[in-house]
């Protein structure tokens, strides 16, 4: 089960009380305030680990809770300050206030850490208060309450390289062959619900992780089909692969299914829409091809963009696109989309 957005509640401990008490022990006359200071509450923080890909653990469980700080006793005795609470989520996981919008981290990097609910500072026990002329205090502070908030976590995949096409276009079998990763492939549409994430590797030095997602649909861009809720996994890749199908038997033409994939980024996100990107004309092993790839050919050429026609099936032409790939990728910086 993928979960790539979710509503959690979190509340940090609250601070410990201070303690009121005075010193009385046999032979120390006017032994004086010796009331200890309460512990802090525990901070509720987010760590981003590579190890996980979803947010699945908070789709069962939405109210999370740090232990608050022991609160102070006498003969000077502070009380414990509550340990964090730790919570783990996937690399890419943008962190936002779910009332006021605010956007509160964005955690991209391995270990990286986001302080999302503050611990109440525990309060001070009447020694504290103790002067030279209020020498017996019978004050002491409550403990600090603890942040509390609605979160919204969404998760947007961190990939090198993202295949973008209509449903049945082949981007799953393209995977599977650059990759080892094994998505669902079957002759019908919308087979890929979910994104996979693959790592093609190119020589000893240098690999990439590639991103299938769903197929996209006219209008997705105002929630239609599958694309709206998976576009914005696509706004960290570095480079796009449109791939278009030469299938004659679809009935469509892959010239205005690449001006349409084009259209719905550009609709979504016009930063989206000036990625880095190349073409490539998949199912060429199919009979009745030739024409149609011509035209897709002319179409690149006319808008400088580069295509590489391949079979995802048999292989043919994957060799190209991988060191077109590649050579992108080297002369690439790291590109993230607002928001």
């Amino acid at each position: 089960m993928f979960v790539d957005e979710v509503e959690v509640h979190v509340k940090a401990g609250d601070g410990g009380r201070g303690c009121v008490s005075f010193r009385r022990e046999k032979f120390v006359p006017r032994g004086g305030p010796d009331g200890g200071a309460g512990g802090n509450g525990g901070s509720v923080v987010l760590e981003a680990d590579p190890g996980l890909t979803t947010l699945l653990d908070f789709h069962f469980k939405r109210h999370y809770r740090a232990r608050r700080g022991e609160h102070g006793r006498g003969s000077d005795q502070h009380g414990a300050s509550a340990s964090n609470l730790l919570l783990r989520v996937p690399l890419g996981t943008v962190v936002r206030d779910r009332d006021s919008g605010e956007l509160l981290g964005d955690l991209t990097t391995a270990g990286e850490r986001l302080v999302v609910a503050r611990g109440g500072r525990g309060g001070r026990g009447n020694a504290a208060f103790a002067t030279s002329t209020r020498r017996a205090p019978r004050i002491a502070e409550p403990g600090g309450e603890g942040e509390a908030r609605w979160l919204r976590l969404e998760l947007k995949l961190l990939a090198d390289v993202g295949l973008v096409g209509f449903p049945n276009a082949g981007k799953s079998t393209l995977v599977s062959k650059l990759s080892a990763a094994k998505p669902k492939i079957a002759a019908y549409p919308f087979t890929t619900l979910a994104p996979h994430l693959g790592l093609v590797r190119v020589d000893e030095r240098q690999s990439f992780v590639l991103a299938d997602l769903p197929g996209l649909v006219p209008g997705a861009h105002q929630g239609k089909g599958l694309g709206l809720r998976f576009l914005r996994h696509i706004e960290r890749t570095r480079v796009l692969v449109h791939l278009l199908d030469l299938d004659p038997a679809t009935g469509r033409d892959p010239v205005e299914d690449y001006q349409a994939l084009l259209g719905e980024l550009r609709a979504y996100s016009p930063i989206l829409a000036e990625r880095p990107h190349l073409v490539a004309a998949n199912k060429v092993d199919l009979p009745g091809t030739a024409a149609r790839l011509r035209a897709v050919e002319r179409f690149c050429r006319r808008s400088g963009t580069a295509c590489y026609p391949i079979s995802a099936l048999t292989g043919q032409g994957l060799p190209a696109l991988l060191g077109a790939l590649a050579t992108l990728l080297r002369g690439k910086p790291w590109a993230q989309a607002a928001g």
